[in-house]
């Protein structure tokens, strides 16, 4: 099969708006549409379709990589149309590959619904805003558009640790280098060891996938820096526990304190097929105010999701809500609301109650929004 064929697949799932390509053995190839599988009609694949396929795209050193570790991953630039990040992997003894599309297009904080408030935070000198979610809930978008307008908005120095470099940067009224992981340098650790050299601003860490690079991820932050950052965790409260929970128990306590002071927000998303059609993401925002910092540092975290639905004026808002909000609002459906959602069982009896036309929407209550004094302030004058 030649080159031209993936050519031809890289240019469907372009044109047709698709996430991913999911080539492996058996079937014909498979793209990701508004967040469903759809088979191509095309021919099934069979071995040799996906070596070939594989072979046109696939650096040397990633084809020796296949070889010597099973599979491989890597990004390229198809022309200018758009750039993919590709995994490659054995399976039944033969080759699979996911190719999954990069929107080349930044996004507003409004186009994609981000909280008000995270202008403000990414104006901060120093702290760690982690952006936290499944695969493929729209992660390295949210980061790749508060990293735009950072560089569009402030003289930055900005350097980024990723693997493998999605979205591309240019420089604007900030200066950014972006490091891959493999390519110029060998994991996350050691970028992070000598990034504090490199007279860093702001330090995007593509992942924090062990131990080390958490510890490098929360010194940074600590010595002053802004440093955003993934987790494959669900929620403001369990992203807080995952970080404390992967340190050895004698270090815990230490961790917490450090996590309390350096830690300035948690935004967790998924992402939901919308009504008729696109996607849209459900986010939970936390922001750490004096309080919440309170409950890290006295291991109170279990205390956390009530603290984010008292502190509405910052913007913040559990999963949940949203997810009903979205479901009153006609914009997803019911099943959507159900899978997501962190606590099915109370979803299901707001929605109930939403049919019966008795529900208040997503469980807010009043009172929250009369906190304060009535003077006019901003949220952020309280952090």
């Amino acid at each position: 099969m030649s080159t031209l064929h993936i050519d031809r697949l890289l240019e469907t799932c372009i044109k047709r708006n698709a996430s991913d390509i999911h080539l492996t053995v058996g079937r014909p190839p498979v793209l990701r549409l508004h967040g469903r599988l759809r088979s191509l009609e095309t021919k099934v694949l069979e071995p040799d379709d996906t070596v070939g396929l594989m072979k046109s795209i696939t650096p040397d050193r990633n084809q020796q990589e296949i070889q010597e570790e099973g599979g491989t991953d890597f990004g390229f630039a198809f022309g200018d149309q758009g750039r993919f990040r590709v995994s490659i992997f054995r399976q039944r003894g033969n080759l699979a590959i996911v190719l999954r599309l990069i929107p080349t297009k930044f996004f507003g904080f409004d186009e994609i619904g981000l909280p008000k408030i995270t202008r403000a935070l990414c104006r901060r000198p120093r702290g760690l805003f982690l952006v936290t979610g499944p695969t493929g809930s729209g992660k390295t978008t949210t980061l790749a558009s508060m990293l735009n307008y950072i560089n569009g908005t402030f003289d930055r120095h900005i350097v980024t640790v990723e693997d493998p470099i999605e979205y591309y940067h240019q420089h604007k009224k900030s200066l950014i280098n972006q490091r891959e992981v493999g390519n110029d340098v060998p994991s996350f650790a050691e970028a992070l060891r000598r990034v504090l050299r490199q007279d860093p601003d702001v330090i995007l860490v593509g992942e924090l996938r062990d131990l080390e690079t958490m510890e490098a991820a929360i010194r940074a932050a600590e010595t002053g820096h802004l440093v955003f950052s993934t987790l494959h965790t669900t929620g403001c409260q369990g992203t807080v526990n995952r970080i404390i929970d992967a340190f050895p128990h004698e270090q815990q306590e230490q961790i917490r304190v450090q996590l309390s002071t350096t830690l300035m927000a948690v935004l967790s998303q998924a992402l939901c097929p919308r009504v008729p059609s696109g996607m849209i993401a459900a986010y939970e925002f936390m922001v750490v105010t004096p309080a919440i910092a309170n409950l890290i540092r006295e291991n109170k975290t279990f205390r956390i999701d009530s603290s984010i639905q008292t502190g509405k004026k910052y913007g913040m808002q559990l999963l949940d809500e949203h997810l009903l909000n979205l479901y009153t609002s006609g914009l997803i459906a019911e099943d959507e609301a159900m899978d997501k959602a962190r606590h099915p069982g109370d979803m299901q009896d707001k929605i109930e109650a939403h049919k019966r036309g008795s529900a208040p929407v997503a469980g807010l209550g009043k009172k929250d929004e009369k906190e304060g004094d009535g003077k006019k302030k901003s949220p952020e004058d309280d952090l």
